[in-house]
């Protein structure tokens, strides 16, 4: 019950309620982007894989800058990491944009985060058990160390959020979130980038 109707019922909600508790903070975000660097657009979207593996685009606040690359030099995610973007990441308000994924039902608050479409090739059956359930804007593997865990440990978190979904759970995940966004932990997993591309293991 809690899982296939409580669970949307209270996500739709309080996404309801956050957007409009948040929208000048979003409004500020949106504007600080656009004064760092005016020629990119505020949102980055990007496709990602939710529930049973179906794709959806995913909506974040861009953090980074268009230009890739530099005097032909590829750029490292960090160097591409705006001023305005940093912070944004250290408060986690790059991710609010998704409280619209969450009203239209392709997110939920608490779920393996949505990765790249590209990783579905990598997966392992046992990994792939994290399209069981809808993404999240915060997870078990979010709480238990986000950027700085391997993609190794990130999966396991997630395949046993999986088997143990329920009311509680998400709770405590909430309040874990709550507590790692205020204390900044895990945002990025070294000096070089936010986390390296997943190639299977």
């Amino acid at each position: 019950m809690y899982k296939k109707y409580v669970k949307r019922i209270l996500d739709f909600l309080f996404a309801l309620i956050l957007l409009v508790i948040l929208s000048p903070i979003m409004l500020i975000a949106a504007f600080a982007i656009k004064i760092e660097d005016p020629k990119g657009p505020v949102l980055f979207k990007q496709k990602r894989p939710g529930k049973d593996a179906e794709i959806f685009e995913v909506f974040k606040f861009r953090t980074m800058i268009i230009d890739t690359e530099c005097d032909g030099r590829k750029l490292s995610d960090m160097e591409r990491i705006t001023k305005v973007g940093s912070f944004l990441r250290k408060t986690s308000i790059d991710e609010l944009p998704q409280l619209f994924n969450v009203i239209r039902g392709e997110m939920s608050f608490i779920g393996p985060r949505p990765l790249l479409v590209e990783y579905l090739n990598y997966y392992s059956p046992d990994q792939m058990r994290r399209h069981e359930v809808k993404p999240g804007i915060s997870g078990w593997a979010q709480v238990n160390g986000r950027n700085a865990i391997s993609w190794e440990e990130k999966f396991k978190y997630d395949v046993w959020y999986v088997d143990n979904q329920c009311f509680f759970v998400d709770l405590k995940i909430f309040f874990l979130t709550i507590f790692n966004v205020l204390y900044k932990k895990g945002i990025n997993n070294s000096a070089n980038d936010t986390m390296p591309f997943f190639t299977g293991n």
